[in-house]
């Protein structure tokens, strides 16, 4: 008995070159040229994202193991159905010999066996094949005995009728189907002795045991077979068994044009998705590659002629890029702008104590007289209190930002501050100078005096510096005797949605502002100072910096002149708006 058909398959239950060394270049100077790709990484990344669906796709399509079992089972059932009739039909054939009392001789007439299995036979059918109770094989619907011999009987194909594309895919298919069915599913492989046996194929064997079943085989060329076998009884005796066969090519038809389908719409899927892929991926790149080479023009060169591309039109995250990249290079023109200001400000700031110093020195060397010396020597230490004073308040303004930045926002009672800044300001005047200013605090309902409710976020340092800065201002134009009025209140917002402020102002009964300065004031070097104050008392940074702070803490300040019933200028007004912290905050 041969090993290979018993097992037969039952349904389930290298290093690069060096290069020569080369003096370094600096190229932080100069922009990188960016390459424009073709297909740029972003739109291959975007791709192969893309195509992970539809390669699932057709990974599953050579795995259709469910449907083809599910086939085969359907194709057996047929066979096991048809193997049976013809048994029963054979079983009716056979004949009965009494032999003995109540013994008898039953046994199958080959004649009408074959007479049989040739009428049900057909060229196209399933090939049938009767083994007798002795697993010899009796006939065999494919072997035809001629006078020429054995003759085979064998189905022709079907013309082909399939076109062009299916061709292709079938030539693929076949080279790589019968591979993966192998390396997927190892079937046995079908082998068939000249001399057949019933012991050669299982299903025949348990048939002639009197049991019925069917399986599943692979040939050599990679087609699969079906076969089943049931008994050919009479009286509950077994005379033969019947065993069908054929492959199943229904089943590998089935699964293939599956399989085409599926391919068909893979092809579509991916033409769709690399279209809308490529054109979604240049919907970004492109704008993305020309924002890039905007911005590297901008870090090489003059950033004051180098225009970012608008691309806020698009309402999307690229154009807000866009005008984030815009306003970035704005703020920053204008902070280049305002450097070159403010170094020019200074040069002259600075040229003018120095010129008044230099013509000091070079003149107190040939003057004889002690008192002209003094008097030279006097303007001479002014003008070194005036440059210290100066170089003091450039140093603070110039790093105010940065400090800004790293220091760690808290709550601030201006309140409280400002009624200690009013004291201070108080206990050092003479209480009998009548000429010396008066200060009051003045704090709304909403703000009550021990200072609940008149909290802000910031850095109280800083914020200390404005209202001080605010009160020497107002004392300095204040005339002999004249009233400082400081007052705190809490603003609501329009809407629920609004900030509510807290407001700061500080009026004086001095002179107020000169006409059309009421912006002019917070420039840097601001110089239009009271009369009675010695020349270079002040920087004339103080507002300027005062503006500086009160921004950078999100608020805002402004000036204004006082007036009076009949219109008349009767002081300034300083109004500082902050935003207030929610809720009340104990002092």
């Amino acid at each position: 008995m041969a090993g290979g058909p018993l097992q037969g398959e039952a349904r389930p239950g290298a290093a690069a070159a060096k290069k020569p060394n080369r003096p370094a270049k600096n190229r932080s100077a100069r922009p990188r040229r960016r390459r424009r790709r073709f297909f740029s990484p972003l739109a291959r990344g975007m791709l192969l994202v893309n195509l992970i669906g539809p390669a699932m796709l057709v990974i599953g399509l050579l795995y259709l193991e469910d449907y083809e079992t599910r086939l085969i089972d359907s194709e057996i059932d047929i066979l096991e159905a048809q193997a049976t009739l013809i048994a029963q039909a054979l079983g009716e054939t056979a004949s009965v010999e009494d032999t003995e009392p109540r013994h008898f001789n039953i046994a199958m007439d080959p004649e009408l066996a074959r007479r049989l299995v040739n009428r049900v036979a057909t060229p196209e059918g399933p090939r049938i094949r009767l083994f007798l109770p002795d697993s010899t094989l009796l006939l065999d619907s494919r072997r035809v005995v001629g006078k020429g011999g054995l003759i085979h009987i064998e189905a022709l194909p079907p013309p082909d009728q399939t076109s062009g594309g299916e061709r292709a895919f079938n030539a693929v298919y076949n080279f790589i189907a019968p591979g993966w069915e192998r390396f997927i599913r190892r079937r046995p492989l079908y082998l068939e002795r000249e001399d057949q046996s019933a012991q050669d194929y299982w299903e025949t064997s348990a048939a002639v045991a009197g049991e019925t079943g069917g399986g599943v085989r692979r040939m050599a060329d990679g087609r699969l077979i079906v076969s089943a076998a049931a008994p050919a009884q009479r009286f509950k005796k077994v005379i033969g068994a019947v065993m069908l066969s054929r492959p199943a090519d229904r089943v590998s038809e089935a699964v293939r044009s599956v399989r085409f389908d599926i391919l068909q719409i893979f092809a579509l899927a991916v033409a769709i998705t690399s279209v809308a892929t490529l054109y979604l991926a240049g919907a970004i790149a492109r704008p993305l590659h020309v924002l890039a080479q905007a911005a590297d023009r901008v870090r090489g060169r003059t950033v004051l002629d180098q225009p970012i591309p608008d691309l806020s039109k698009r309402r999307d995250e690229i154009g807000d890029l866009s005008t984030a990249l815009r306003d970035m290079t704005d703020a920053i023109r204008q902070r280049m702008a305002a450097t070159e200001r403010f170094a020019a400000d200074v040069a002259h700031e600075i040229k003018n104590p120095l010129t008044s110093l230099k013509s000091a020195v070079e003149t107190v060397a040939r003057v004889d007289d002690d008192e002209r010396r003094n008097r030279l020597l006097a303007v001479i230490q002014h003008d070194v209190q005036r440059l210290d004073r100066l170089i003091s308040d450039i140093s603070d303004a110039s790093r105010l930002d940065s400090e800004l930045a790293r220091e760690h926002a808290e709550p601030v009672d201006l309140a409280h501050m400002i009624r200690i800044f009013i004291d201070i300001e108080t206990a050092s005047l003479d209480d009998g100078d009548e000429t010396a200013p008066r200060l009051r605090l003045e704090l709304t309902p909403g703000v009550a005096a021990d200072g609940v409710g008149a909290f802000t976020e910031g850095v109280e340092v800083r914020l200390g510096q404005v209202f001080r800065n605010l009160l020497a201002n107002a004392r300095s134009f204040s005339p002999p005797g004249g009233r400082i009025d400081v007052s705190i209140a809490r603003q609501d917002g329009l809407t629920p949605d609004d900030d509510v402020l807290l407001v700061v102002t500080v009026s004086d009964e001095g002179p107020g502002l000169p006409p059309g300065k009421e912006e002019a004031i917070f420039d840097r070097f601001y110089s239009e100072r009271p009369a009675s104050e010695a020349f270079g008392s002040h920087s004339g940074l103080g507002l300027s910096i005062s503006r500086q702070i009160v921004s950078a803490h999100g608020g805002t300040i402004r000036a204004e002149n006082r007036l009076g019933p009949g219109g008349d200028v009767i002081g300034a007004r300083f109004v500082v708006m902050l935003p207030a912290l929610n809720g009340a905050v104990s002092a």
